[in-house]
């Protein structure tokens, strides 16, 4: 909703609270922890303020840096508005459907005195469905020319500031602003939102904080965010002081959009070596598993409104200009660039270029000539100042050097010129060249394209039959996210001037029929992939990442940009101390089963041996006669009897079972048979290579397997050799009696039949045949190897063979993620919590046991 009074929203920015005081069509189900809120019979009116209505009709809030309308002041001081049609964010709208609400949440261009902001936002809500976010100066100033134009945009575009003199340090305080500006964008949007049916499409990396802080206000909201500049490799992005805090952000969103894969596997890679995150393909689409929430990642890029470019291309005006560009240019091959001025647009290269093919070819001078359209830059800066001057300075040069009297190589239009003549240039320019040496989507190559199918009227003036197949030349840096899509282009290495120079060189030597092919192909392609097919497909693939949203518990933790959502299973939730201490007391007969490493002892810590007070709880457990304590492990049993020597009642089951010793004085059990060494002498060397090949790697033997390691290894690469090692051993040991399994950062190789559920099942199959059956079951493990344990002993419920018992069964996974166990807790040193209170009450009937109580009390009563 908007309210009535948009004055107090700067204040807002220092709290995270939500105003309920606005009236909402519904409430969102916003769920917090630890349990739901569920939808309350408020009231339901709207006012006129509303940005929604009561009606059913499906909204997207549209937020960007900027909102898609021109602005201008007249002598009086009085601001006027007026729909750009021309920008990208009000032409994605013909992608949704008629009945679709769209609102705009961005800044102005201009700034709005703070007595009229009130009066103009409701004239552009009523007027053009735009909430504006009203940026102080000095803030849009470090915002925007600060932060996301010295610091973001550079680093994604591959510059790093080698040295003081060749660009802007990290500023704390830029980054501050940059913050505070998202959180404004923020405010806005949540006026904006009626419903938990809105959608919400965030642009750019203007606003790369948003999704946390749309996020943590609406632990279920519909959030798309599309990146329209480059991503830049994990080498360059990870140079960023708030690198974790930014990547975290986007991973709040449901959906990420990029225009190439390239730059989606810089993400991706990011999101591994960073945070250690993993992802995969399923049915055509990427995710990223995010503390249970998989984000979706939409590779597509973006589109013209084709309607729109022919709609100009029919004025009288734009057609009357191709005449005269054509009649001007006459007999010569005319080139066009259209660029912004800033310094990675490549300009100067592609001067350069041009340079080199008049040196190298005189047939071609005052036969070739280069028009470049200049955009006014965005940001100035001592960068732009140096490009500027460079430009104009080769430009002067080539035309000294080849030009006449009556003819200029290169012609420079470094003014603003209307749509309609860039559009003339483009259907009268016989080849288009972007040389940017980095550019997330240059949409150039396709309005060229559009422009040079023509329409009848130009053909007409021409002299063409309407039948006549159209031509275009389009040349292309390989570093310009419209590359992939273009390939009937020439693509160069802006870098390489030689390169540039071959290929301009090439352009001017192609058939006719050559130039149709290629038109045509890039035609097809353009008219089929237009804007409204982006905007649609993201939309689609938005409302297919939030279909799960309701299907699951959601917990928020972290403070500040460490803000997450963790998405899990209704009945997963946190082990209560006090209903598990309470079962754990009514109970006779008990069976516990604990998994060691990152259960009982932390997997980063470098000591693996159990602490003095691990050994001491577990001797207390083991001491109550009611309880079967077991350590069920992965590792060798050499290694754990060392380190559970001095508990001479615990139970082992080492190997994921394959070994199992009910007390130290029993004998090592195994029901499988003695261990076939034959498998290892093939496993083995293959796992050799690849420990050789993977620096970081090793190999752990053991009886009855063979472990890879690659913890250690180079995250991205250690992965790759591991489903490759994976691969590898399957097909060598494919009539072994093995499996081969891959684990966390491990590639195992075990007989068939072995794992830790099937362990557990046993042990307690023991226990029941020996009278012994538990009526309280619990079981701990953090990996998941342990996951087959925990789906053991959820089933115990429904089986048979316990009957008439039905034991309370505490299935517990460490660490809140998705699992087969119906609770969770934080870490090992809550484990050594839950444990430690238990034992309290195993102590007290050990003193029973001993006749040690009533002395205490005694004790307790001379106090």
């Amino acid at each position: 909703m908007v309210s009535k009074s948009y004055s107090n929203l700067l204040d807002m920015t220092s709290g995270d609270g939500f105003d309920f005081r606005q009236p909402f069509k519904s409430l969102p189900r916003v769920v917090t922890s630890p349990g739901f809120i569920s939808d309350p019979d408020w009231d339901t009116r709207s006012d006129g303020d509303s940005v929604g209505s009561a009606s059913s009709t499906e909204k997207k809030i549209i937020v960007a840096n900027f909102l898609p309308l021109n602005c201008t002041r007249d002598e009086a001081g009085q601001l006027s508005f007026s729909l750009d049609d021309d920008a990208l964010l009000m032409q994605l709208k013909h992608g949704f459907s008629n009945e679709t609400d769209v609102v705009y949440v961005g800044s102005l261009k201009v700034q709005v005195d703070p007595s009229e902001q009130d009066q103009v936002a409701q004239k552009l809500l009523r007027e053009y469905r735009c909430i504006p976010t009203f940026l102080p100066s000095d803030l849009q100033q470090q915002f925007y020319h600060g932060f996301c134009k010295q610091q973001l945009w550079p680093l994604f575009h591959y510059m790093l500031p080698i040295c003081l003199d060749k660009g802007e340090l990290f500023d704390r305080n830029l980054f501050q602003a940059y913050v505070r500006a998202n959180k404004l964008f923020a405010d806005k949007v949540m006026e904006a939102i009626n419903t938990d049916d809105d959608y919400v499409w965030v642009h750019d990396y203007h606003l790369m904080l948003l999704p946390t802080f749309l996020r943590k206000r609406l632990h279920r909201i519909k959030l798309g965010f599309f990146l329209h500049s480059p991503f830049p490799s994990s080498e360059i992005y990870r140079t960023l002081p708030v690198r974790d805090e930014i990547l975290k952000s986007l991973l709040n969103a449901d959906l990420i959009g990029f225009q190439t894969f390239d730059y989606a596997r810089h993400f991706l890679s990011c999101c591994s070596r960073l945070l250690g995150l993993h992802y995969e393909s399923k049915r055509g689409y990427i995710g990223i598993e995010y503390f249970g929430r998989t984000v979706s990642l939409k590779i597509l890029s973006v589109g013209v409104h084709v309607g729109r470019l022919e709609s100009v291309l029919k004025l009288p005006a734009t057609v009357s200009k191709v005449q005269e560009i054509e009649q001007r240019y006459k007999g010569k091959m005319l080139m066009l660039g259209v660029d912004d001025m800033d310094i990675f647009k490549g300009i100067s290269l592609k001067l350069l270029g041009l340079e080199l093919l008049l040196e190298r070819n005189p047939k071609l001078r005052e036969k070739v000539v280069l028009v470049q359209i200049i955009n006014p830059a965005r940001s100035m800066g001592k960068d732009v100042q140096e490009a500027i001057t460079e430009t104009v300075s080769v430009a002067e040069r080539i035309n000294r050097k080849y030009g006449s009297s009556g003819y200029k190589p290169v012609v420079l239009i470094d003014h603003c010129i209307p749509f309609s003549e860039k559009i003339a240039f483009y259907a009268a320019s016989d080849c288009c060249i972007v040389n940017a040496v980095r550019d997330g989507m240059n949409l150039v190559p396709y309005e060229y394209t559009v422009c040079r199918q023509g329409n009848n009227e130009i053909d007409r003036l021409r002299g063409l039959d309407k039948d006549t197949s159209h031509t275009s030349t389009l040349i292309v840096s390989e570093f310009v996210g419209c590359s992939p899509s273009l390939s009937g282009a020439f693509r160069v290495n802006p870098w390489s001037v030689d390169d540039v120079a071959d290929t301009l060189c090439q352009a001017t030597d192609l058939t006719e029929s050559e130039k149709q092919l290629r038109h045509e192909k890039h035609y097809r392609y353009v008219s089929t992939h237009d804007v409204a097919y982006w905007a649609h497909s993201f939309a689609q693939d938005l409302e297919r990442a939030c279909k799960d949203h309701y299907s699951r518990r959601c917990w928020a933790i972290g403070f500040g940009l460490n803000f997450r959502v963790i998405a899990l299973s209704p009945g997963f939730r946190k082990l209560s101390s006090e209903h598990f201490v309470s079962c754990y007391n009514k109970a006779s007969r008990r069976a516990i089963f604990l998994d060691y490493d990152g259960t009982l002892v932390p997997q980063s810590s470098i000591n693996k041996a159990p602490s003095a007070e691990v050994v001491s709880i577990l001797n207390t457990l083991c001491n109550d006669p009611k309880n079967n304590v077991f350590i069920v492990s992965g590792r060798g049993r050499d290694s754990l009897d060392e380190w559970f020597s001095p508990c001479e009642k615990l139970g082992i089951a080492a190997e994921h079972g394959y070994f199992v010793r009910w007390s130290k004085e029993a004998e090592w059990e195994s029901s499988y048979p003695s261990p076939q060494r034959e498998w290892k002498h093939i496993a083995e060397p293959v796992m050799q290579v690849y420990t050789e090949t993977t620096d970081g790697s090793s190999i752990e033997p053991k009886e009855s397997a063979l472990v890879w390691h690659y913890l250690d290894a180079d995250h991205d690469f250690g992965s790759c050799q591991a489903k490759e090692l994976q691969d590898h051993l399957e097909r060598v040991l494919s009539n072994e009696p093995v499996v081969v399994k891959c684990g966390h950062y491990i590639v195992e190789v075990k007989p068939q039949g072995v794992s830790k559920g099937l362990a557990v099942d046993k042990l307690i199959r023991t226990l029941v045949n020996n009278g012994k059956a538990p009526d309280f079951l619990m079981c701990i493990g953090n990996d998941r190897s342990d996951e087959d344990m925990f789906e053991s002993i959820n089933s115990m419920t429904s089986n048979t063979f316990l009957s008439p018992t039905v034991p309370e069964v505490f299935a517990c996974s460490v660490g809140q993620k998705p699992s087969k166990a119906k609770y969770y807790v934080d870490d090992t040193s809550e484990v050594i919590r839950l444990l430690k209170n238990v034992t309290r009450i195993s102590s007290q009937r050990e003193d029973v046991i001993h006749g040690r109580v009533i002395f205490r009390d005694v004790l307790d009563f001379v106090e």
